[in-house]
This record gives structure tokens, sequence and C-alpha cells, in this order.
């Protein structure tokens, strides 16, 4: 089954729980003229990055994240996904790393050790100098999935069905806008995570 029709299958199970499904924020933050809504604490998490390191949400402190989830056997939507916040890390330039970071939990930890996450990360042009991709226990990973208002379900290895949320998160950790699916435009995400950077 395709990352599409996986997608569409997640939507209408995210309907059924939608009772943990935190409020998906929309506008932007327009010549920084208006402060994005703050949504609470940002779910904690520890996890294991790319290279086998311990990374907690509290260890990013002091920057601006952008959190994703992905699963590396995706051929379409994560993809996608995964080459926006590509476009938006170059547009970033110098703040990339210093003040922003990127973070992409995998849905499917079954499959995506470290190694394996390394590799996606090579093949898509991600810089590991200001992005992490991680992956833990199963259980610790759908905790997370769960807390961040997403979803995901493994059908069988390789095919997961699972909702597309970005959640950006503030420097204090505050949770502050989250974007649903992959249609949300570069430039709004980008003028998004600078606004945060100036604050």
């Amino acid at each position: 089954m395709s990352c599409a029709i996986a997608t569409r299958r997640a939507l209408l199970a995210a309907a059924v729980v939608a009772s943990w499904v935190p409020r998906v924020a929309r506008g932007h933050a327009e010549g920084g003229q208006r402060r994005l809504p703050i949504q609470g604490q940002a779910p904690a998490f520890v996890l294991t990055d790319q290279s086998g390191r311990r990374v907690a949400l509290a260890d990013l402190r002091g920057k601006v994240l952008a959190l994703t989830f992905i699963y590396t056997t995706c051929r379409d939507t994560c993809p996608v996904l995964t080459a926006k916040m590509v476009a938006i890390q170059d547009k970033l330039g110098a703040d990339f790393g210093a003040k922003v970071r990127f973070v992409s939990i995998t849905v499917e930890p079954e499959v995506d050790t470290p190694p394996v996450l390394a590799a996606y990360a090579s093949a898509h042009g991600a810089d590991l100098a200001g992005w992490s991709f991680l992956t833990g226990a199963p259980a610790d990973v759908h905790e997370v999935v769960r807390r961040y208002g997403a979803f995901a379900r493994r059908a069988r290895p390789g095919e997961v069905d699972h909702l597309f949320l970005t959640s950006l998160i503030d420097a204090r950790g505050m949770l502050r806008v989250q974007y649903l699916g992959t249609r949300f435009r570069i430039d709004e995400m980008l003028s998004d995570v600078r606004s945060l950077v100036r604050e």
C-alpha cells in the first residue's frame, strides 16, 4: 500500500481517537507582526539518534525545533515531507543547527535502526549538524507519536498507516504550531520558524 493510501486511512483512524489529538494551529506570523499561538508544553521524549546517541527534548532546549514523523521505506509522502524540510534547511543558512534543529522520528522503529536512519538522512540531503533522526523501543516511539497527537499503526513490515504531523517547538520547549499533512507551503513554515528565532 502506498503512503498516500496509508495517510488517508490514518486520517480516518485519527478521527476515531480525536480525544487526544491537539488543536492544529494554521495561521502564520506574517512579517513578524503576529506571534504564533502557544499550544502548551511540548511532550518530552528520550530516544536514540542515527549515531546511536541518546537524545532528549530537554537537550535541545534553547533552539527552535521542527519535529516530524516519517519512516524510511515509505515511497511517496515521507520523501515529499523530507524534501520540503531539506528545502527549509537550506534556506535557513547559518541559523540551521545554530538556532534551529529538525527532528524526524520514525514510526517504524522495528526496521529503522540508527544505521538505516543515517543512510536515509544521507540519501535525502539532510544536514546532520542540525537534524536528528530518532528511533527507539517501539513502545517508547508509539508513546511519543500519541503524545504529539499523531497516529501510527504498523500493518506489516514496510507498511505503516500514519498521520503526517509536523510540530514547531520554540526555544523554551513550548509547542507553538502544527502542520497537518504535506501541503503546507515551504515559505509559510520558513516564516514561522524565523518568527520563533526572533523571539
